[in-house]
């Protein structure tokens, strides 16, 4: 089976996660997308978020790791990593926690119905796939722990 790679951003403010109701899979998902050839997660996660939401975000969580050698830069580490299914085809996912530089939400209508900001708690909504429940539990409880 074919597998793709994606990123996909937990953007968490004020203790709530933000998730999208995403038009084309009718899910409540993470904001994110294909890896597209030379670009990075890190730059995947930028062009995602700046395309489906209108803001740009923080990656958390960045390497400390010196850049020496024929290091040319380091990137943030996933929180998470998974493999799942979209139907015909597999996501290999890396998964990022984020913080917006600033809230103010513009979505792409032909991408996304809707957004909303979720807490722990409400993540148990029906609504959420089970795994973007865990998922972003896991994701808030990371970053209350920083």
């Amino acid at each position: 089976m074919k597998t793709d790679l994606v990123a996909a951003a937990y953007i968490i403010h004020e203790g709530k996660v933000l998730l999208i109701h995403h038009k084309k899979l009718n899910l409540w998902l993470p904001a994110g997308g294909h890896i597209e050839q030379n670009e990075t997660p890190d730059e995947t996660i930028i062009r995602e978020i700046k395309e489906e939401l209108g803001i740009e975000v923080e990656i958390l969580n960045k390497s400390q790791v010196p850049t020496e050698g024929n290091t040319k830069k380091n990137l943030a580490l996933p929180f998470c990593v998974n493999v799942h299914s979209v139907g015909d085809h597999d996501h290999c996912c890396f998964f990022y926690i984020c913080k917006p530089k600033k809230t103010e939400v513009k979505i792409k209508p032909d991408e996304i119905l809707a957004y909303q900001w979720f807490t722990k708690e409400e993540l148990t909504q029906p609504k959420i796939p089970k795994d973007v429940q865990q998922i972003g539990k896991y994701a808030l409880e990371l970053h209350e722990n920083r």
